[in-house]
């Protein structure tokens, strides 16, 4: 799996637009949360890149770039949670889960 890594707000904009070409998936991870752990651990082992190949996957360390996520809550109106992940296509959130309910097979299914 292929992370790409969200450091600045500005990126916000330029993954609406890479949304509007294939989906788009946010990972937002807290690094001292051991759920947060289990849940990116589950999902990068079932990650399957035939599967996943239109899924342009990015993540966010959300302690440290919390003005980010909170910008992502916005921007996305989906409330924060830690972990959680949304699916987005053509600028908006499709889809989004939170903890033990973030899994692979079900992101496929919104895509």
């Amino acid at each position: 799996m292929n992370w790409h890594k969200i450091e600045l707000e500005e990126q916000l904009e330029e993954i609406k637009k890479e949304s509007e070409q294939y989906p788009v998936l946010i990972f937002k991870h807290s690094t001292t949360c051991s759920i947060s752990a289990t849940a990116l651990s589950r999902l990068e082992r079932k990650w399957n890149s035939e599967e996943a190949k239109n899924i342009k996957p990015y993540y966010l360390d959300l302690l440290k770039f919390r003005p980010i996520s909170n910008r992502i809550a916005s921007d996305f109106e989906v409330e924060h949670e830690s972990p959680q992940i949304l699916l987005i296509k053509d600028g908006i959130s499709v889809y989004s889960d939170s903890h033990y309910g973030i899994n692979f097979e079900e992101l496929l299914e919104n895509c």
